[in-house]
């Protein structure tokens, strides 16, 4: 079995984790363009043919399926995306985990980048999925750029001003771009209030593996035997996980993986 995974940058490396634990006998293809990152304020002519030519990439290493790890991604190119490749590649997109959040009730706030702010998609999950639920959309200002750099100074200061936007009511933040689940713990330390109840942060990596491998026909199974590879393209071409991604957990798991030959 072979997963192969797009984004801008690092902000795969959640949800590549995430299908590892799922099933840590699948082969990882992890394919990104950090020159062109972020993706967030191009137009979506441009987030298109980027996209195609990450997910190209790594469709030459013929996935059973390929995650698109990046909500700007998901947003702007998914249908693109899924007329170049499917039915040979079925291509998972990232959804902002809005429906699980509103389930819990409010009130929720949606951290995502000033691009996919008050955009209509994202209202649109809003209106779908949180209809009576007191939602507040936060938008976080060069966050997705500091995580991708590992530039802990701006990445708190980003953390920081977002959550002071946050009302102090919150029960539950949306992560609603796949970067800023690699802080997930600095943001819950951010936002939590003394006397609250503890916050719920959702993600949307478990949610992608694990679709993922429904759409292979695949179950989960974590104790399969880690015998799987990653292979890394930088714009097309094998490399390494970039130094920046060794500053995460999720990063220095999967340089454990054994490289493919």
């Amino acid at each position: 079995m072979k997963i192969a995974l797009m984004d801008s940058g690092i902000g795969l490396l959640a949800a590549a984790v995430a299908v590892r634990r799922l099933r840590p006998d699948a082969d990882l293809v992890l394919s990104s363009d950090p020159g062109s990152m972020p993706w967030g304020p191009r137009t979506p002519e441009d987030v298109t043919a980027r996209a195609l030519a990450v997910a190209e990439a790594a469709a030459l290493h013929r996935p059973d399926a390929l995650i698109v790890a990046c909500n700007t991604a998901s947003v702007r190119a998914l249908p693109a995306l899924r007329a170049r490749l499917e039915p040979e590649v079925p291509v998972i997109g990232t959804v902002p985990a809005i429906k699980p959040a509103a389930a819990g009730g409010g009130p929720v706030a949606i951290w995502a980048t000033p691009a996919t702010t008050g955009s209509p998609y994202q209202r649109g999950l809003i209106d779908q999925f949180a209809d009576g639920v007191d939602v507040t959309e936060v938008a976080c200002p060069g966050l997705a750029d500091a995580v991708e750099h590992a530039d802990q100074a701006a990445i708190d200061a980003a953390i920081a001003a977002a959550a002071a936007r946050t009302p102090e009511d919150v029960r539950a933040v949306v992560l609603g771009c796949t970067h800023y689940e690699l802080v997930a713990e600095r943001i819950r330390a951010a936002v939590q209030r003394p006397g609250r109840p503890p916050l719920v942060l959702h993600g949307s990596a478990g949610a992608v593996a694990a679709q993922a491998l429904r759409r292979i026909g695949e179950m989960p199974d974590p104790a399969a035997p880690a015998g799987s590879t990653v292979t890394v393209l930088l714009s097309g071409r094998e490399g390494m996980l970039p130094a920046t991604a060794l500053t995460y957990e999720e990063g220095r798991m999967l340089a454990a993986v054994s490289p493919a030959r």
